[in-house]
This record gives C-alpha cells, structure tokens and sequence, in this order.
C-alpha cells in the first residue's frame, strides 16, 4: 500500500466526524501544530505569533518537540482521526500531497491571498509545485533551508592547526585527523536516523553529483541504490562515522551544535537551521563562524522547505486567521525576520536577488546565490532526510539501514546497498 493509501485510511474516519470550530476572540483563534522547539527556532517562530496576536488573531500555540518532526506528525494524525485538525500544521514535501488527497486540506481559502500577493510570480516553480494540490494552493511555504553545509568554529581549526576549509572528502579527513590529535571532537554529532542520513545524503551528493543523487533519492532507481558508486558513498560514510562524537548517539542536533560553538568539537554538518544556534550565541558569521558546503557538493544544493498546510475549518474566524498568517508569512518583513532567526532563506525570488540589500550575512548571501544558480543547472535537489524527496514509508526504509549500517563497525558497504535497494523497493 502507498503512503497515500496508507494515510488515506488512517484518517478516513474524520470525514464521519465534525470538523471542529475554534473558538474566536475579536477576530478569530488559530491552531498552530509545529515542532519549532529549539532556542532558535523558537525565537524565529516567535516572531509570526507576535504578528499574528497584532493584527487581532489569537495564535494558539501547538509545539510537539522532535527535531524531525516524527513525534508532531504522530499527534496531527491522531487528531484527524478524531475529526479534530488544528487549523495550521507544519508538513513538509510530498506529504503535504498525501495530506491533501484526504480532502482535509482547505484548497479555496488560500486562492485569494495567493492571487492578489501574487505568489506564482514570487515562488521558484520547485516551491511552488511543493505547496500545491492539483493546481491550488494548500499550504503557504515559510522559508527554504539549504541542507548540505558543514559549519566550522575557527579558533577551533586554528588551534588544531587547519589552515582552510575542506573542500574534499580527503581534506576533510586530514581536517579530522589533526582536530583528534589536538583534543578535539572532529565531527559533532546526535546519533539520531534523521541526522545519520543527513550526513548519509551530503556523501551522496559528493560521492555521485546531483544527478546521481536524484536517480537514488528522488528517482529511487534501483541500480543506482545498488550500484558502485553507492557502495563508494557508503564506503566513505563509514570512515567520516569514525570521526563522529563518541558520545552523540540519541543527542538533539542543537546539544551538538552548541559543541561546535563552545569550543569543544570543530565541525558539523547540518542544514542552515544550525545557524539559528549560534545567532542566538550571538556568534557573527564569517568571524565566529564558518559555513561552508560539505566537501565535493559546491554545485549542488540540498533544500528543505518549511511550509504551514490549511486543514478545512468551519469558523469563519479561523478562516480569516488562516488567511492573515499567509499574508505575514509571504511578507517580505516577515520572511526577513523569521529567516533571521532561524538560519533559513527567504522564499521570495526577489529577495533572494538582493539578500545584501535586505541585510542578510555572509552565509544566508552565499546560500541564496546558489539556491537561484542551481535551480537553473540541475543542481537544486530536495532533501531526502528532511521530507523532501519521497514519502515517510521509503525514507523510514532509507534511516532504518543508514543508521544500522552507521552503528555496525563490521557492516559491508556492498551488502548495506543490496539492503537499501531491497528496502526501499519493499517501501514503494
């Protein structure tokens, strides 16, 4: 059965069952279900809700921690079967697609919103078509985080004696071999299945290019999951999980983040929101700081986009707040501030040709360049490991093996392929 199929059934039953009207205040009362729980990430979604409260809405906050986001989706499924959805949730890439083929999703609400502040102009077709169901707006994309960087603490290098950067898989091991030797923890890192495969598709996207990354995680084409050249990525992960902190394993990926910060690890890799950590440190990047794509992935670039789904409310109040969070959101005041804070990019193509005149750092300019010169080149691919690039059945099948195959030191690079390829065909 496919995941449509699946969540299909899995919440069949709310169409039996009442959708339930918030209550509103003056103007009306939405639900947020999110799992914006870190110090930064906080802080950043702080920033709609102050909005939202100031144009007379009551925001009602449903924050579920888990960085992944497994835990929120478990609790929104929960309440659709119960006829009970919140009127805002955060889903991201094809699930937002499976969400909407139950009829839950409200596809009128945002069409005038969308109409009049013109989003088919300001989204890159690849946003757009990520937040649409059959032509029509479900969703309103937040931000687009770019997933395969490496951030690095200078002093850090400095002390170990590491001139620049890596730029390659090799310059990244000398790296981590002269960060061991001076007391360093060489990689930070939280042994969870979404991190393990966020550093497992930042190998493959250096190990294959872009192109090979979309025929094994986009395109899942068996011989490519299968094949030498993945057998070489995996061959490669397992020497950069030697130089992983010995004790990451079930660790949130700020507690490793906050490593790096503090001196005591010189590397991580993990998507922009990372930076958000060290903004909230208050760390300038270029100076404190260091982010750079990981090694060998310079032309290509990993994204994960952040996007708030409309479930069919029938408060006419909800309504309405609904349609003012999409206003703010799209904003470009908003899209500066929220990007600000959490680590991310705006979505808006304009602002993305001018992030030096909105007053965005070193890496957020560096990150939008290359998001508007991939997008042309082939280069842009959605992240696997972050909901991007398949559905949560196959990339369950992806983390399952990744992170055993991250934990067995006996395991096989050739025989951790057949067992890819075999679970994700089981998975489809």
């Amino acid at each position: 059965m496919n995941s449509t199929l699946r969540l299909t059934a899995a919440i069949s039953l709310a169409s039996l069952l009442p959708l339930s009207a918030l209550a509103a205040d003056s103007k009306g009362s939405v639900e947020v279900v999110h799992w914006w729980t870190s110090g930064g990430e906080k802080a950043a979604v702080d920033v709609l809700k102050a909005q939202v409260e100031k144009d007379g809405f009551t925001w009602k906050d449903g924050a579920v921690a888990g960085g992944g986001g497994a835990t929120a989706m478990t609790v929104l499924k929960s309440r659709a079967v119960a006829g009970n959805p919140p009127g805002i949730a955060q889903i991201k890439g094809p699930d937002i697609q499976d969400w909407a083929s139950t009829g839950l999703l409200d596809s009128d609400v945002l069409k005038d919103v969308a109409k009049a502040e013109n989003w088919d102009g300001l989204l890159e077709k690849k946003v757009a078509d990520t937040v649409k169901f059959e032509g029509d707006y479900v969703a309103v994309p937040v931000n687009i985080h770019r997933v395969n960087w490496l951030w690095i603490n200078p002093e850090v290098f400095k002390k170990a004696g590491i001139a620049k950067p890596p730029t390659t898989l090799d310059e990244f091991y000398a790296a981590a071999e002269k960060l061991k030797a001076a007391g360093f923890i060489p990689l930070a890192h939280g042994g969870q299945p979404w991190q393990d495969s966020t550093v497992f598709e930042a190998v493959v996207l250096s190990v294959m290019g872009a192109d090979g990354y979309k025929k094994a995680m986009v395109d899942l084409d068996n011989a490519t999951l299968t094949g030498p050249q993945m057998v070489k990525a995996l061959t490669e992960l397992k020497k950069i999980a030697t130089y992983m902190d010995a004790d990451g394993k079930g660790q949130d990926w700020n507690l490793e983040a906050a490593k790096v910060i503090n001196g005591k690890a010189g590397m991580q890799v993990m998507g922009d929101w990372a930076k958000s950590e060290w903004t909230l440190a208050k760390k300038v990047a270029g100076q404190d700081y260091q982010c750079v794509p990981f090694p060998g992935t310079d032309k290509a670039f990993t994204y994960n986009i952040d996007s708030l789904v409309v479930f069919k409310q029938k408060d006419a109040g909800t309504s309405a707040g609904q349609q003012d969070i999409a206003k703010v959101v799209m904003g470009q005041d908003f899209q500066k501030l929220f990007s600000s804070n959490k680590g991310s990019i705006p979505v808006r193509k304009d602002m993305l040709a001018d992030m030096a005149g909105h007053g965005f750092d070193a890496c957020a300019q560096t990150s939008a360049k290359d998001f508007l010169a991939d997008a042309q080149t082939g280069g842009l691919q959605p992240s696997m490991a972050h909901n991007m690039a398949t559905n949560l059945a196959v990339q369950g099948a992806f983390f399952d093996v990744v992170t055993n195959y991250i934990n067995d030191p006996k395991a096989d690079p050739a025989d951790a392929a057949k067992k890819l390829g075999a679970a994700i065909q089981a998975a489809q």
